[in-house]
């Protein structure tokens, strides 16, 4: 049975793998792009878009909950403007 994590474990786990092992390649080579990460395998899917990346990780991993971020930034949307 796959193993199942806590929502905010899945935030943790992702976080701390891009950190170390992604942030650099990814940044370099894939900014503004969408990643959803899947920390228990620790294999990650890039998109375009928030709904390309979340597909692909669930196509590969229907079981397993994915954490999604856009690469290069704090958070994967923003609502609202500044003026």
């Amino acid at each position: 049975m796959a193993e199942v994590l806590e929502i905010e474990e899945i935030a943790r786990q992702a976080k701390e793998f891009y950190e170390s092992e992604l942030r650099q390649t990814l940044e370099a080579d894939h900014r503004d792009e969408f990643v959803a990460i899947e920390p228990i395998s620790r294999t990650y899917y890039l998109g375009l878009t928030m709904v390309d990346a979340s597909r692909q990780a669930r196509a590969m991993q229907p079981g397993r909950r994915s954490y999604l971020m856009r690469v290069g930034h704090k958070s994967a949307m923003q609502i609202g403007w500044f003026e």
